[in-house]
């Protein structure tokens, strides 16, 4: 399953503007992108609402994942990396735009 660990670096965490930001970022890979603290159950992170409730703070290590039957070949395996890194970055910003 392909995985990132990446933290929220935006100062009121995954609330509002920064969660749309993300969710917008998600939604444009088309693929089905899970969003889950270390211990915790994985959400669709193409939904706001999901990832506004689960009150990912500043600072908090989250992982995203997406399951291997959303993916056929190698290349697909590849794009998804590609990804969850891009997303990664976009969490990681300090600054919602």
């Amino acid at each position: 399953m392909p995985e990132q660990k990446t933290f929220v670096a935006a100062e009121i965490g995954l609330h509002a503007r920064a969660a749309a930001v993300f969710v917008r970022a998600v939604t444009e890979t088309g693929l089905p992108v899970t969003i889950r603290k270390q211990d915790g159950a994985p959400v669709d992170a193409r939904s706001l609402l999901e990832v506004m409730t689960e009150d990912f703070e500043q600072g908090c290590t989250v992982y995203l994942e997406i399951a291997p039957e959303a993916l056929s070949d190698e290349q697909s395996l590849q794009t998804a990396q590609s990804a969850l890194a891009a997303l990664s970055a976009v969490l990681e910003r300090t600054e919602a735009r």
